[in-house]
């Protein structure tokens, strides 16, 4: 009986032990070798502008990009959209003065790929180093080293 009771132990251990060495360490997006696949933000079926899609295709994005997030910075004029496509990821839309006012990208308009969700929000990094952070509280904007914050609302 005691025989039978430590060879059981034996064969659940050694069990035990091949099951665990297949066990993987859950990665995240900062690990390079991992497949990673978002399961934030839920986006909602608002449609993110129509400049914003010209400009997204004019860059290789080709996707349908819906609303996460809308604020307006009344102080400045300024209202910023995140928005994602449908493999989650994320896109930083700013124009000056609004959806209302004349629409130049480059000039009154920025869009940005590659934007990151943390607790705090959104962030985006031009190619020029310049950042850009978002979340239903506040507008960040990090140029040339100079910080700038406006509240926002949301849209």
């Amino acid at each position: 009986m005691v025989i039978a009771t430590v060879f059981l132990s034996i064969i659940g251990m050694s069990a035990g032990l091949v099951l665990g060495s297949h066990h993987e360490t859950p990665r995240g997006p900062d690990d390079p070798t991992a497949t990673y696949v978002p399961t934030e933000p839920v986006v909602s079926s608002v449609r993110c502008p129509p400049e914003m899609h010209v400009t997204a295709r004019k860059l290789g994005y080709s996707a349908t990009l819906n609303q996460v997030l809308k604020v307006r910075a009344a102080d400045t004029g300024t209202t910023v959209w995140i928005c994602s496509d449908e493999g989650g990821r994320l896109f930083y839309q700013a124009n000056r003065g609004g959806y209302e006012k004349k629409w130049i990208e480059g000039e009154t308009a920025l869009f940005l790929a590659n934007v990151v969700k943390d607790d705090d929000g959104y962030h985006a990094t031009a190619d020029d180093g310049n950042t850009f952070s978002v979340n239903d509280q506040r507008l960040e904007i990090v140029k040339n080293g100079v910080r700038e914050s406006w509240k926002v609302t949301p849209e």
